[in-house]
């Protein structure tokens, strides 16, 4: 099962915190075979179920807000017209990814704007800060600038598997399906991106790598 999860700063690197996130439900399930038989309201009832959770991932991979909402849309209106065709076979928000993912990637190859990592202190996955100590406050908050750097300087092929696995909690295999890549490659751009992580923060760069 997947969850809901958010990179977090440890004394020996980035770790990942992970929720359970429920199961399809009975209801999805009844709501994706109406919007298969051509029921524009069940669909548009799936969209208010993942249509947050959709512009989060997006917005972690698109230039703006802006930029985001308009392929979080694009999303939603390919996934309508081939809605027929889902299978089942995976969870509907690993396919719905899977096209959002794609849309955004087919942005940046048409050179339209470049990609960015959306600030991880704005994921609505962050674990709370309990601390009430100001210097602890302070730490905190110089460690996640740095980290947020760090992730935003990966080149897209290393930042979609970390934003995928170790932000949005997904599975190998779910991050690997929506990527289009197999789950060993997915192992590999993640093991990468985690050391390329870990070595910005360790000597205080996270400005690039050439």
């Amino acid at each position: 099962m997947s969850g809901i999860g958010a990179c977090v700063l440890g004394p020996e690197g980035v770790y990942r915190l992970e929720i359970d996130a429920p199961a399809l439900s009975i209801n999805e399930q009844r709501l994706v075979a109406k919007a298969q038989a051509g029921d524009r309201l069940a669909f548009e009832e799936l969209v208010r179920i993942h249509a947050d959770r959709l512009y989060g991932v997006v917005l972690r991979l698109c230039a703006t807000p802006h930029e985001a909402e308009e392929v979080t849309q694009e999303t939603f209106i390919r996934a309508w017209r081939a809605i027929a065709r889902f299978d089942g076979r995976s969870q509907l928000f690993t396919w719905l990814y899977r096209i959002g993912v794609n849309e955004a990637k087919r942005r940046l190859q048409r050179g339209e704007r470049a990609l960015r990592t959306v600030s991880l202190e704005e994921s609505p996955g962050d674990p709370p800060d309990l601390s009430k100590a100001p210097e602890r406050h302070a730490e905190r908050g110089a460690l996640r600038a740095a980290l947020e750097r760090a992730v935003r300087a990966l080149p897209l092929p290393y930042r979609a598997p970390l934003v995928l696995r170790d932000i949005e909690g997904l599975t190998t295999g779910e991050a690997a399906e929506i990527l289009g890549i197999s789950e060993a490659a997915l192992k590999s751009r993640l093991h990468r991106a985690r050391a390329l992580v870990r070595d910005a923060l360790a000597d205080g760069r996270g400005e690039g790598w050439g």
